[in-house]
C-alpha cells in the first residue's frame, strides 16, 4: 500500500530517519520543519497521512492538527517528547488518529502507520449503509448523517461509530473500541476512547449531557441504540 506522507518534524535527524523508513516501505515522503509549512504543504498536495511533531516552531502540532481537522479529513499521527496523559487526550480530542511518545522504535512507528493507512486507504467495496435510529453510517462514502444532517467525523470517531452501528445494542468495552480505532491493545490509552465518545455525543445527541443514543454502560463500556426510547 503506497501512500504520500507529509512529515512535520523540526529535528533534522529525526525527520530524515522517518523519511528513509517511509521510502523503504514504498511510500513517498515530504519533510517540513515548522507548523506553517506543514499547513501549506497539506493544503497544496493533500497527503494520505501527516506525521506531526507536537513541538514545532511557529505553530505547534496541536495548532496544526486543529486547523487540519477544521479544513480537511487527513489522517494525523502525532509525535511528542512529552508523556503527560493530558497531551495525549488533547491530541486525540483535536482529531489525531494516533499518538506516539518519543523515543519510539522504528518498527512500532511503521506498524502504527500501516494501521492508519489500512483503515483510511482500504479499497472501496460494496458495504451496506448502517442505520441505527436517526444515525446513518455509510462506510463506502465515509459519511455519517444524524436525522438527515451531515455529521463531520474524524477517522477515529468514524471507526467507533461504524463498529457500533454494525452491532446496535451491543456493549463495547473501551479496549474493544480501541482495537477498532488504533489496532493496539494498550490499556494505558483506553481513556482516549472517552474523548472520542464525548465528541461523538456532541455531534449526534440533542443534549450531549443526557445521551439517548450513545449510552454508557457503567463498569463495562458503551453501546449505540436507536434513541427512540429507554434502553
Amino acid at each position: 500500500m503506497c501512500a504520500h506522507i507529509l512529515v512535520a518534524e523540526d529535528d533534522g535527524m529525526q525527520a530524515e530517519l522517518i523519511r528513509q523508513l517511509l521510502v523503504k516501505e514504498g511510500h513517498t515522503a515530504v519533510v517540513v520543519f515548522d507548523g506553517r509549512a506543514a499547513l501549506d504543504e497539506a493544503r497544496n498536495h493533500r497527503p494520505d497521512l501527516v506525521i506531526l511533531d507536537v513541538m514545532l516552531p511557529g505553530l505547534d502540532g496541536f495548532g496544526v492538527c486543529r486547523v487540519l481537522r477544521r479544513d480537511a479529513d487527513i489522517p494525523v499521527l502525532m509525535l511528542t517528547a512529552r508523556s503527560a496523559e493530558d497531551d495525549l487526550l488533547l491530541g486525540l480530542d483535536l482529531g489525531a488518529d494516533d499518538y506516539m511518545t518519543k523515543p519510539y522504535s522504528p518498527r512500532e512507528l511503521l506498524a502504527r502507520i500501516r494501521i492508519v493507512l489500512r483503515r483510511t486507504l482500504r479499497p472501496v467495496e460494496e458495504s451496506p449503509v448502517l442505520r441505527v435510529g436517526g444515525v446513518t453510517v455509510d462506510a463506502v462514502r465515509h459519511e455519517v448523517t444524524c436525522d438527515g444532517a451531515a455529521v463531520a467525523c474524524t477517522p477515529g470517531e468514524f471507526a467507533i461509530l461504524n463498529a457500533m452501528a454494525a452491532e446496535p445494542e451491543r456493549v463495547f468495552s473501551r479496549r474493544q473500541l480501541l482495537q477498532h480505532t488504533r489496532g493496539h491493545d494498550r490499556a494505558s490509552t483506553e481513556r482516549a476512547i472517552d474523548v472520542h465518545i464525548l465528541n461523538l455525543r456532541k455531534k449526534i445527541e440533542a443534549d450531549p449531557r443526557t445521551p439517548t443514543r450513545l449510552l454508557t454502560v457503567f463498569g463495562v463500556g458503551y453501546k449505540l441504540v436507536d434513541g427512540q426510547g429507554p434502553s
